[in-house]
């Protein structure tokens, strides 16, 4: 009897899967500490330029070369709009004043507004029983963790929350929109993204925050770093070979994998000690998010913090 190598490789992927949420979990932590020194929009300029050329230099390696008509580069000029610029930019403001964990739970409720956009832009699909629990139970966990901060008077924080929620909206409309990009690659388009992501925000970060002025703690540059190479260029080459090997399970785990892990993180190593109500809708998310990705094994967006 031959001896079956499935287990094993089975074995191996679901380690990346692991991996895959644990870097992305991780890049809510490197933004909190990066916009401590760093200004939002030059962190988030540095990000896409330095991952978009890691991923740029992986498809020459490959013997890949990016599109060179027109037709695709304005399509990644808008995917990298709604997956990169805005919410990234977004959250990193948000994280100026909103705890880490906090900002990987409202932001790992993308899946809640895919399905909701989904309805409202395509009506291809039905809202079956299991998704409307799905999406009542998520906009359930927002409300916990955002309400209870609106009714505090937290204003600045309650911002903080409304940004954070606004870049998992951007992020659904970049799962929609990036179902277009059947003909090519994944990597293709993740790297012209994010080119196109860096082609705005280094104009923008030169004439508004001057970054040359800037003098950033060491501990900034190395999370800056750490959320370019590790959380954004390594974590999407990982998410595409995930594509090829464990199908759906491998767009739609870590949507929900990453919330545990990012909220570890933030306790770990900034001290974060999230509320009562904060940690009931970590559940209500994790939970609405897993009714809606875990049956339907639809695939979800490949960039997220």
């Amino acid at each position: 009897m031959t001896s079956d190598p499935r287990p094993q490789n089975l074995a191996r992927e679901l380690a990346l899967l692991l991996l895959l949420a644990t870097l992305w979990g991780a890049s809510y932590t490197f933004i909190r500490v990066g916009v401590a020194t760093i200004p939002p929009m030059t962190l988030i300029a540095a990000r896409t330029a330095i991952a978009g050329i890691m991923l740029w230099a992986v498809m020459l390696w490959r013997g890949m070369r990016l599109p060179s008509d027109a037709a695709n580069w304005r399509r990644f000029l808008f995917q990298a709009c709604l997956n990169s610029v805005i919410p990234w930019t977004l959250l990193a403001f948000g994280e100026r004043t909103l705890e880490a964990g906090l900002a990987t739970i409202l932001n790992s409720t993308s899946p809640i507004f895919t399905v909701l956009l989904s309805l409202a832009i395509s009506r291809r699909e039905a809202l079956s029983p299991r998704k409307l629990v799905g999406v009542v139970t998520g906009m359930a966990g927002i409300s916990l963790i955002v309400g209870v901060q609106a009714l505090g008077g937290f204003g600045q924080q309650l911002m903080a929350q409304i940004l954070t929620v606004l870049a998992a909206v951007c992020y659904a409309g970049a799962a929609i929109f990036g179902r277009g990009f059947k003909n090519l690659d994944p990597i293709a388009p993740a790297a012209g993204s994010l080119i196109s992501g860096a082609a705005i925000l280094i104009p923008a970060s030169l004439s508004m925050e001057r970054p040359w002025m800037l003098a950033p703690s060491t501990s900034s540059v190395l999370a800056l770093i750490a959320l370019a190479v590790f959380s954004t260029a390594l974590a999407f080459v990982i998410y595409f070979r995930l594509i090829r090997t464990l199908g759906s399970v491998g767009t739609t785990a870590q949507a929900y994998l990453r919330v545990p892990v990012g909220v570890a993180f933030g306790v770990m190593l900034l001290g974060e000690r999230p509320s009562a109500t904060a940690w009931i809708g970590l559940a209500c998310v994790v939970v609405g998010v897993g009714a809606m990705t875990i049956p339907a094994r639809k695939g979800m967006d490949a960039t997220r913090a």
